[in-house]
């Protein structure tokens, strides 16, 4: 197996590990490695009406994972994060953008509310 793929079964290890915590604490999984025209969401989840978008990563430590959220993607994931409460017209709902951090062999770390994002900019 390469290292792409290898990659990638890491990565879909990370995100069932992160629906699983979210599930633990009562969030409804929506929809996983949603795609969008502006990119994937790994996680679109709900708890108590808000939508919550969950970026998942896996690294050494909670610090590197966070540092691999750069502004760049940021901004991606808003826009594909957009793009999906339209879709689904979800648009008056509030939201939330959220870090799992997985770094073995610690528990996963849930970092809420990890930035936030002015969305109306966008509308």
């Amino acid at each position: 197996m390469g290292k792409r793929q290898e990659a990638e079964k890491r990565g879909r290890r990370a995100e069932t590990i992160a629906c699983v915590l979210l599930s633990l604490k009562g969030y409804r999984i929506l929809e996983r490695r949603c795609r969008t025209r502006y990119g994937e969401l790994d996680i679109v989840a709900e708890k108590a009406g808000r939508i919550i978008f969950v970026e998942v990563k896996q690294r050494k430590n909670n610090a590197l994972a966070l540092e691999a959220v750069t502004p760049r993607q940021r901004k991606r994931i808003e826009r594909a994060a957009l793009s999906w409460m339209q879709t689904h017209r979800k648009l008056k709902q509030s939201l939330r953008f959220d870090v799992i951090s997985i770094a073995w062999p610690r528990w996963p770390t849930h970092i809420k509310d990890a930035w936030q994002a002015d969305l109306q900019a966008m509308l």
